[in-house]
C-alpha cells in the first residue's frame, strides 16, 4: 500500500469484520500470524490485517519518520485508508501493544476492542522482575549462530528445543528484515516516546480489552501495567507464569484461549451497541 512516498505493507487474511494486528519491534508480521490464524480456522466473520510497522518487514522506513509520532501517523494513515470510518479491533504485541495505546487514543470511537501482549508502556523508567531462566539446553544453546542465541536468550524464559523452533520459524524470518540501522539509531532514546501520554487522566475505553503478561517478563514487565485498570473498566488483566516476553510462545495454549474469550467478548459487545 503506498502512502505518498511511503510504503506500509500488509497482508489481509479472511473476509469479514477487521482486526488489526501490530508485531513486535525487530520482527515482522508473521511473528504475530503464526499463532493468531488458529484461532479463526473454526470461527468465521473476520478479517486479520497484520500490519508490517515502519522499518520492519517489507514496510519501508521513511526519511521523516524520526519518532513513534511519525510512525503513529503512518499507521493512522494506512488505517483510514483501508477502513475509512470502519469499526475495527487492534491486538498488539510490545511495542506494537504500544502504538496500539496511541491508536485506541486517537480513534476509540471506531475501536471495538484491544487485546495488548506484553505491551510496552508510557513510562521512560520500567519496574522490571529480576531476570530468571526457568529452563534452558546449554547443548542446544551452543549449536546456534551467535546472533541467534543472544536474541533467544534475551527473550525466552524456557529455552528448549519446542520453543527455539517457534522463534526460527515465526520470529527470526522478520528480525533478518528488520532495518536495523533505524531501530539502534537515537530513535530509542529520542523518539521512542510519544510526545503525549496515550491515556489522559480520567479517560476510560469501555470496549472489552485484555491484557497478557508475563510474570517473568524482563523486557516490559507487568507491575506497571496495574495503572491502566481504572481505563479499562471492561478488562481482563492476566500475568502468566512460566512466561516472559515471549508469552506467545512460552503460554501458547493459555494465551489462546484468552484470545478466545476476548473475541467472544467483543463480538458481545458489537451486537449490543450497533
Amino acid at each position: 500500500m503506498g502512502l505518498g512516498n511511503n510504503h506500509i505493507h500488509y497482508e489481509i487474511c479472511g473476509n469479514g469484520y477487521p482486526l488489526v494486528i501490530l508485531h513486535g519491534l525487530g520482527t515482522d508480521h508473521r511473528s504475530m500470524k503464526a499463532w493468531v490464524e488458529p484461532l479463526f480456522e473454526k470461527r468465521s466473520g473476520w478479517q486479520r490485517i497484520y500490519i508490517d510497522l515502519p522499518a520492519h518487514g517489507h514496510s519501508s522506513t521513511p526519511d521523516w519518520v524520526k519518532t513513534s509520532d511519525d510512525i503513529l501517523e503512518l499507521l493512522l494513515h494506512c488505517i483510514d485508508t483501508l477502513l475509512p470510518d470502519q469499526h475495527f479491533s487492534l491486538v498488539g504485541k510490545s511495542f506494537g501493544g504500544y502504538l496500539a495505546q496511541g491508536i485506541l487514543a486517537k480513534r476509540a470511537q471506531l475501536i471495538d476492542g484491544v487485546s495488548l501482549l506484553a505491551p510496552a508502556l508510557h513510562k521512560k523508567e520500567r519496574t522490571l522482575p529480576t531476570r530468571v531462566v526457568l529452563q534452558s539446553d546449554e547443548q542446544l544453546l551452543f549449536s546456534l549462530d551467535a546472533d541467534i542465541r543472544a536474541a533467544f536468550e534475551t527473550l525466552m524464559i524456557l529455552q528448549t528445543k519446542q520453543n527455539l523452533d517457534a522463534f526460527l520459524s515465526e520470529v527470526q524470518p522478520g528480525r533478518l528484515l528488520a532495518n536495523r540501522d533505524f531501530l539502534k539509531s537515537d530513535w530509542r532514546t529520542k523518539g521512542y516516546f510519544f510526545s503525549e501520554k496515550p491515556f489522559a487522566e480520567g479517560s476510560t475505553y469501555p470496549q472489552p480489552s485484555l491484557f497478557l503478561l508475563g510474570r517473568q517478563d524482563a523486557v516490559c514487565g507487568y507491575h506497571d501495567h496495574m495503572k491502566l485498570l481504572k481505563h479499562f473498566p471492561h478488562s481482563t488483566f492476566s500475568i502468566l507464569d512460566r512466561a516472559g516476553h515471549m508469552l506467545e510462545i512460552e503460554q501458547r495454549n493459555v494465551v489462546l484461549a484468552q484470545l478466545e474469550e476476548w473475541l467472544n467478548r467483543v463480538n458481545l459487545y458489537k451486537s449490543m451497541m450497533r
